[in-house]
């Protein structure tokens, strides 16, 4: 049983974990005594034989190893770098506050209110970063995460995969109304093969897939044992690779109805960006993000046996770089005193697409929400949009509020439904607090 559920928690780390895990498990100890440096993970030359954590077993993706783990992946899997380049860093105002530990929310579904510092507990967040108006106010580390450390962003990296395609729409080399087997001619027997590029960016594609991680026959272990995110049983002889897995895929409904959140949508937009451009998906994030930026550190991305970048959730940055991405979607794509993403790009993701579309996915935390590519949209008073990835991966941007947050966290629960009832109203009261509270001039 313990094997079992050391799988499935491995599985729904992965690719994102589908709405359909709803039901906490039992208790968890407590992130003061999950604390890798408490614990002792990986401390001794070697470890004791019960204090290493490894890929082989599973080890890695059992909590409360995560802690440790999500903070050093690149020690566990296969990884491609992303160059930040030669070129200087941009630099971060620093203003911290002292005040935003106090804030106070009601966690979704009621209950008695919360502490913004309580909520960095009770999310085991690994760093976390405010920005208000382009400046850092607000800036933590737990765990074994530290300032120039990098953190697995699992699904949080779909929104950069989904935001380099948008670039390609917006210059003319990827139609958005074409066929995928247009430029993949690999897939045109798959259920990709009539659908269309924008409706892989939003998931409107209708695959006989399912994405189930409490379910062991779910398609979701075949797409992962394909990459290599988890280990193949003896006699292994299917797909040794993720392109080789997405040609399996068969069709099932009709393109552009519905919103069903599948991460193999992802790897075919991983897909379409690197044929369109001719280089690998390292090499754009870097070219077009890392290095006109000024990123701080260079960072990497998981890849499977045949070098394609794990797109669905493999990058692994460094907190500080992540929020200047997101400042960068805040500010209308102009970052590092350049126009990074073209202004039209970013107000087509934070218009998001079709609500009607999106109810069909089952997020009863999201009321009204809808997806665009790759980016989560809220649609509320203050035009909020993110990035999401499970065990608590967030980039949230709210324009009204001129506020960036960014967190990198490790719990226990993966799916978002269960960490959204008191994340979203924790970001909420903090950017109405700088609103109220503005710094002074």
């Amino acid at each position: 049983m313990k094997r079992l559920v050391m799988i499935l928690m491995a599985a729904a780390a992965l690719p994102a974990l589908a709405a359909a895990q709803t039901s906490a498990p039992t208790t968890w100890p407590d992130a003061a005594a999950t604390d890798p440096a408490v614990m002792g993970w990986m401390v001794g030359s070697p470890p004791p034989r019960d204090r290493q954590i490894r890929f082989e077993d599973m080890g890695f993706m059992t909590f409360p190893q995560t802690r440790w783990s999500f903070s050093h992946w690149r020690e566990l899997l296969p990884s491609a770098e992303i160059s930040r380049g030669d070129g200087a860093v941009s630099v971060l105002p620093v203003a911290l506050r002292d005040d935003l530990d106090a804030v106070t929310f009601t966690p979704i579904g009621g209950g008695a209110p919360m502490s913004w510092a309580q909520s960095l507990a009770a999310n085991y967040t690994d760093g976390i970063i405010v920005m208000h108006r382009g400046t850092i106010v607000y800036e933590r580390y737990f765990g074994a995460l530290t300032p120039r450390g990098q953190h697995i962003a699992h699904s949080v990296t779909k929104s950069f995969v989904g935001t380099a395609a948008a670039m390609l729409i917006a210059e003319g080399k990827l139609d958005r109304d074409a066929l995928v087997s247009r430029y993949i001619p690999e897939l045109a027997d798959s259920a990709f093969g009539d659908a269309t590029v924008g409706q892989v960016l939003d998931m409107t594609t209708a695959l006989a897939y399912t994405e189930v991680y409490t379910d062991p026959n779910s398609d979701a272990f075949a797409f992962v044992r394909a990459g290599g995110m988890m280990p193949r049983p003896p006699g292994y002889d299917g797909p040794k690779t993720t392109y080789d897995y997405l040609k399996t895929l068969k069709k099932s409904g009709e393109h552009g109805r519905e919103f069903h959140y599948k991460s193999v949508n992802t790897e075919v937009a991983g897909w379409l960006v690197s044929r369109v451009t001719g280089k690998p998906l390292y090499q754009v994030l870097s070219e077009w993000f890392w290095q006109p930026m000024g990123m701080e550190r260079d960072a990497y991305i998981q890849v499977d046996q045949s070098g394609a970048a794990y797109a669905a959730g493999g990058l692994n940055l460094q907190l500080r770089d992540l929020g200047r991405f997101c400042e960068m979607m805040r500010d209308n794509g102009r970052f590092n005193g350049r126009q990074i993403v073209p202004e039209a790009v970013v107000a087509d993701i934070a218009k998001g697409g079709s609500p009607e579309a999106f109810t069909h996915g089952g997020y009863a935390t999201l009321p009204g929400w809808s997806y665009r590519n790759q980016w989560w949209v809220s649609h509320n008073a203050d035009g909020a949009f993110m990035a999401r990835g499970v065990f608590g991966q967030a980039c949230y941007v709210d324009p009204k509020a001129e506020m960036v947050i960014v967190r990198f966290a490790s719990s226990p629960l993966a799916s978002n439904a269960l960490l959204d009832p008191l994340s979203l109203p924790a970001y909420q009261a903090i950017a109405d607090h700088l609103m109220a509270s503005p710094p002074e001039a």
